[in-house]
């Protein structure tokens, strides 16, 4: 197989119909790596939103239990990629992922933003760090995966195509992007997970180098100090060389799915996914809102 051969079985399949298997093969063949980091700034930027950033900052998940929330987030939405939105394990991830939700009162408009960014932000990556960039068919097959992974969360008033999510989640930014405290603290938190990933010593190059990669509407929010010129310089383009060396190199021949990657460090003895995320209480800190005692929603 040539490095291209997978994008040119992506181009001969219908993105409406066969919108599973190329997100599939894009995620888990082209861009393993890629869409790991995309994803990861994907839900670092929805903190950026006082009323999401808040929320989170009270349910203390991703200050107090981190690397948890991290593992759950990215093992739940990888059954559904690996398994299917129809299949006992894809199921079972999305009642798990509807039932948290519907523990507190999250507005559809909050919803639908982080629905987009899941879709505008690989793009935006692979736009600038990717060793080729998405092509219509993916973009088109990423619009239908997220469009269908929102209704079946019960999400309304869904944008239709990739250029309807890049628009609402551009003015969704413009319109709410700012300072909140407890936000703040979430994103300190993700920081300092990422760079614990890594030995002690390397800790300070880590932050540096993921706030060289934010915009300056994400630093803005947070207040963070615009990184150097040099900092933002030497970090984005070792990722632009990264990207001419994987393009060099053949082609992936097995899938590479969320939980093999080495950042998921809490279930060393795997997980059934029934178990993965929380389980809110009635009236403990983070959960204020919602009657619990009703079963879990279904709604795939």
């Amino acid at each position: 197989m040539k490095r291209y051969d997978r994008l040119k079985e992506i181009q001969r399949l219908d993105p409406e119909r066969d919108f599973l298997e190329i997100y599939r093969i894009t995620v888990t063949y082209e861009f393993p790596w890629d869409i790991t980091r995309a994803l990861e700034l994907a839900l670092y930027r929805t903190y950026a939103v006082p009323s999401i950033g808040r929320l989170l900052a009270e349910t203390a998940e991703l200050t107090d239990r981190t690397q948890k929330r991290y593992d759950d987030t990215a093992l739940l939405l990888d059954t559904v990629v690996e398994h299917g939105f129809d299949s006992d394990p894809g199921r079972t991830a999305l009642r798990r992922i509807n039932r948290m939700h519907g523990a507190y009162d999250i507005s559809n408009d909050d919803m639908r933003y982080v629905l987009c960014t899941f879709v505008v932000t690989p793009k935006r990556w692979l736009d600038a760090y990717g060793w080729r960039r998405l092509c219509d068919h993916e973009l088109r097959a990423f619009a239908t995966y997220y469009r269908t992974l929102g209704a079946r969360m019960g999400i309304k008033d869904l944008p239709q195509s990739y250029e309807d999510f890049e628009r609402t989640l551009d003015t969704y930014e413009d319109a709410h992007f700012g300072w909140d405290e407890g936000a703040r603290s979430v994103s300190d938190a993700t920081l300092d997970l990422m760079a614990s990933w890594y030995p002690r010593p390397l800790a300070p190059l880590v932050r540096g180098a993921s706030l060289a990669l934010l915009d300056d509407s994400l630093l803005r929010a947070f207040r963070y100090e615009r990184p150097a010129p040099l900092a933002r310089s030497l970090t984005r383009g070792a990722l632009r060389l990264r990207a001419r060396a994987v393009r060099l190199l053949p082609p992936r021949t097995a899938p590479h799915y969320a939980r093999q990657n080495p950042e998921i460090k809490g279930y060393p003895d795997g997980y059934e996914v029934a178990a993965l995320g929380t389980f809110p209480t009635p009236g403990v800190r983070g959960c204020p809102v919602r009657d619990l005692a009703q079963p879990e929603a279904d709604t795939v």
